[in-house]
């Protein structure tokens, strides 16, 4: 089912410090940042088998995050939603508007949070 779907994993942080995430990603483990926009609170690291890293300010209790969100090639996140209801998934945020697009929460059965995530280019 999402597996024809699935164009990319990102796992996104969420830090109190993006210059104290920043340093330690790049300088300690050596990661290339192709995003770094501190102005407005995002950045993004590539690995390869397109595989993202982003890290988004905010607060969140130690060990909550990071989330893994699930990339849609060709869209469709509504009726990608529709299915995993229909599966029985718990579904925690419906689409609605994120960065660039349109994401939704979901838990698998052993409640850890995954997303889905689309571009606003794509029909939903």
């Amino acid at each position: 089912m999402l597996n024809a779907q699935i164009s990319n994993i990102a796992i996104v942080f969420i830090v109190p410090d993006l210059a104290k995430s920043h340093r330690f990603y790049a300088e300690t483990l050596g990661l290339p940042f192709e995003v770094e926009d501190f102005e407005n609170g995002y950045l993004q690291a590539r690995l390869p088998g397109d595989v993202e890293l982003v890290f988004l300010p905010g607060d969140a209790s130690p060990g909550a995050t990071p989330q893994v969100v699930f990339g849609l090639a060709k869209g469709g996140i509504d009726a990608m939603v529709a299915t995993l209801a229909d599966h029985g998934v718990e579904l925690v945020t419906p689409v609605t508007e994120a960065p660039g697009g349109w994401s939704a929460e979901f838990k698998d059965p052993d409640g850890h949070l995954l997303s889905l995530y689309q571009a606003g280019t794509l029909p939903r």
